[in-house]
């Protein structure tokens, strides 16, 4: 066992569970004051349900010995028998199965709490838990398996379709996670329908804060998830670390351009956007392409991202907080541009890209990687969410979306409004001095 690389990819594994929480908090910040609990539970609840599916059959089910076709691993591994005390990987590079279970645990989590914000404002919580626990079981898992679990050396264990018979290059997660994600939140966002008084009433953020500090922690966690994804603490890895800022960086100034040059005024809500952006559409390029390859993929898709945005109030369906415009569209973006930039000079088991001499061939293999996925997700994820609104329902009644989500589905609200009189006069006491201090009624 090599230690060093162990300790790298535990410490990746908690670096990629801090995003979930990270990306509540990015969630949370853009909704209504009325509606940030359901947001930051809906998010918080995949750490508990898929990891228990995980444990159980997920693991299996993605990283397993194939047993049809490349769609699907077997379920030898189930419950995770036959991990303990089991060591992954290269000679000189070994690390034990269970770290790598638990990081790509991390994953698994993310993935489906990416979906949440494409509804946000109009989920009832069980219905989205149970909708949790068929989704990653159908769509997840096999994709995951598909994208990441790859042919052994000797040919006994053989892994996914995209991975080892298209040789769909996707280095740590950007067809399996944000294109996957991205679908799926487009899918659930046409079956429940547009919020009450969408596009008509504004809906602006009610916590930019919180906007950026979840920007940032996902920033911070997502060296995890592309470094980590090198499964070593090795040259490999560092190359992703730079790729990652460089393209994050890059993509931030791409999306205030944008702003700048439409609007008129760049904004914080952007900045956080366009780094979400970025470090999106570097993800799966992060190890095939060299610095100036991976700006040039941020800087596009900080304005490729920006500009997709606004596609779903000219196509009509309501994507509460752009789930589809820097998930999907992003996921796409850094897919289809390794087939541009890339090159093997920074990694041999990538390829060579256009603009380094290896034509199109690997342009279309990206192409076949991202639109099966893409349309995977998107039908399976559609039936997926039609029945369970026919069944027990999707979303919450009129009343509750109105009055406020909070208290219907969770019993509690975010903030004490209790002080705040019919008349919108609000009655305190600030170091023992009485004051009265006039506010618009909440």
């Amino acid at each position: 066992m090599n230690t060093g690389d162990t300790a790298w990819v535990l410490a990746s594994a908690a670096l990629v569970m801090l995003m979930t929480p990270g990306l509540a908090f990015f969630y949370g910040g853009m909704v209504r004051s009325k509606s940030v609990l359901n947001m930051l539970m809906l998010n918080f609840i995949a750490l508990a349900v898929v990891t228990v599916l995980w444990m159980l059959y997920g693991y299996s089910e993605a990283f397993g010995n194939d047993a049809f076709a490349g769609l699907v691993g077997n379920f030898d591994s189930a419950g995770l028998a036959g991990t303990v005390g089991q060591l992954t990987g290269p000679k000189d590079h070994q690390i034990p199965v269970l770290a790598f279970v638990m990081f790509q645990l991390m994953f698994a989590v993310i993935t489906p709490a990416l979906i949440s914000g494409a509804i946000a404002d109009r989920t009832k919580f069980w219905s989205w838990v149970i909708f949790l626990i068929v989704w990653v079981t159908v769509v997840y898992f096999p994709v995951a398996h598909w994208v990441f679990a790859f042919d052994s050396a000797d040919g006994s264990t053989l892994g996914g379709w995209l991975a080892n018979r298209i040789k769909a290059l996707d280095f740590a997660g950007g067809t399996a996670v944000h294109i996957n994600a991205g679908a799926a939140g487009l899918a659930l966002a046409l079956v429940l329908g547009r919020r009450k008084g969408w596009p008509k009433e504004p809906m602006r953020p009610h916590n930019v804060p919180f906007v950026l500090l979840g920007a940032s922690l996902l920033w911070f966690g997502w060296y995890g998830f592309n470094a980590g994804s090198a499964l070593a603490a090795s040259d490999l890895a560092s190359v992703a670390f730079t790729t990652t800022t460089v393209a994050t960086a890059a993509a931030v100034l791409g999306w205030l351009i944008t702003e700048q040059v439409r609007d008129g005024k760049p904004t914080t809500l952007g900045a956080a956007s366009g780094a979400v952006a970025g470090l999106v559409a570097i993800t799966p390029a992060c190890a095939f392409v060299n610095p100036l390859g991976a700006a040039a993929i941020g800087l596009i898709a900080g304005v490729v991202c920006a500009l997709a945005v606004g596609l779903k109030f000219r196509l009509g369906f309501d994507d509460s907080l752009d789930v589809v415009g820097v998930h999907l569209v992003g996921g796409i973006v850094g897919t289809l541009l390794i087939g541009f930039f890339g090159t093997t000079s920074v990694n041999s088991a990538g390829a060579d890209g256009l603009f380094y001499g290896g034509g199109f061939t690997q342009l279309g293999k990206q192409a076949i990687g991202a639109f099966s996925v893409l349309a995977y997700s998107f039908v399976i994820t559609f039936i997926l969410g039609w029945i369970i609104k026919k069944t027990i329902g999707f979303r919450v009644d009129a009343e509750a979306e109105v009055t406020g989500i909070d208290e219907s589905e969770h019993a509690e609200t975010a903030y004490e409004f209790g002080g705040i009189t019919g008349g919108g006069r609000i009655a305190g006491k600030v170091s023992g001095v009485s004051t009265v201090l006039e506010g618009s009624k909440s």
